[in-house]
């Protein structure tokens, strides 16, 4: 069966997997009216992952509907990307980088996204010209990398991928061109069973350098066929660097995040943040760790890294920039540092702030004036 039928056959109604979860006809119910709002799909590959005997599964809690998503609270656009959008489907909000919402699809839509507003719903916020974001980018000087995100960037067809890098490794002033996916997770087999897309990104690496941007979560993701996905990748040329995201429930355990960091490593993915969960509308009630917690569980897990592993930041992508958490002053607060700014003149700026135990995010919509 070719990566394609799998993910046609993926399951995305709470009834394709009641008898393998046992749900109960009321839960089934519940389910059904969340996927109203939010839907579900998930390959048969990444179910297998689960353990049905374990209630509080990582993978189960990652993939499976939950019913407190439907819950009050949380913001739909937890970063302010509408404020952003320059094009259709094209977001600059640092002068390097341009970020493309490439489509709305994705293999398997984790329970978590911050783009619940969107992710197999609309396509509002896609491209509409890739061409247009092309002579863009062309225009602008000051930008030396292109993110090309979703829904998923892999599950664009070859195709389409092809038109996208044709665009942009001309261009002289990029510098690299990164692939924003889940796919080596959830579907690794759309990379190695896939015989166009591995040619099609070593052609390219010749001419441009590409990045494969990931998100393992759990040590229970890295299987087999997701390592060798990302060995595939990293044979034609491609530089794979992972982001997690800190979620209560999952990996809010400084062994547990140690594991996957120093595992990662060692097959030659580089950590690259560890994400605190975004206060997004569906998510927020469920996986949101409080920063003070998450800055200990953090600071836990890198004494137990590799010094190669341990080059990870623990940051979160904040409306006025992505911050670094740094962790605790000596007077209970936390310390904080841009890493990068929307403003200029917060560039690398430090700032504390008195937290309480549960506050899981900053609210403030500018930090710094």
């Amino acid at each position: 069966m070719t990566w394609k039928k799998k993910l046609a056959q993926g399951y995305v109604r709470p009834a394709d997997v009641a008898e393998f979860l046992a749900l109960t006809p009321q839960e089934e119910v519940s389910l059904n009216e969340i996927v109203k709002e939010y839907p579900m799909r998930i390959p048969e590959y990444y179910l297998s992952l689960i353990d049905v005997n374990d209630p509080n599964d990582p993978i189960r809690r990652m993939s499976i509907p939950m019913v407190r998503e439907c819950e009050e609270g949380g913001e739909c656009d937890t970063s302010g990307e509408e404020e952003n959008t320059i094009l259709p489907g094209m977001q600059h909000k640092y002068p390097q980088t341009v970020m493309i919402l490439s489509n709305n699809q994705c293999a398997m839509y984790c329970r978590h996204c911050f783009r619940k507003r969107m992710v197999g719903l609309h396509q509002k916020e896609t491209v509409q010209s890739i061409s247009e974001i092309a002579d863009y980018v062309r225009a602008h000087t000051e930008i030396n990398n292109v993110l090309i995100s979703g829904g998923d960037a892999l599950m664009n067809s070859n195709e389409v991928l092809r038109t996208y890098l044709e665009l942009f490794a001309p261009i002289e002033h990029l510098d690299f061109i990164r692939f924003g996916t889940r796919i080596p997770v959830v579907l690794p087999q759309r990379i190695t069973e896939d015989e166009g897309l591995l040619p099609l990104l070593e052609e390219f690496n010749q001419r441009k350098q590409i990045f494969i941007v990931t998100q393992f979560n759990h040590p229970k993701e890295l299987t087999p066929e997701a390592l060798q996905a990302v060995d595939a990748l990293r044979k034609v040329g491609c530089i794979v660097r992972n982001q997690t995201v800190l979620l209560k429930g999952v990996n809010d355990d400084p062994d547990v995040l140690a594991d996957l960091m120093n595992r990662l490593t060692k097959v030659g993915v580089i950590p690259y943040y560890i994400f605190q969960c975004r206060p997004a509308r569906g998510v927020k009630n469920q996986f949101q760790v409080p920063l003070l917690q998450g800055s200990e569980i953090v600071d836990a897990a890198k004494r137990m890294m590799s010094g190669q592993a341990k080059g990870v930041r623990h940051v979160m992508a904040h409306v006025s920039g992505k911050i670094e958490i740094i962790g605790k002053t000596p007077d209970g607060g936390l310390l904080f540092k841009y890493h990068q700014a929307k403003n200029p003149k917060n560039a690398s700026r430090m700032f504390q702030r008195q937290l309480s135990e549960e506050d899981s995010w900053l609210e403030e919509r500018v930090l710094i004036e």
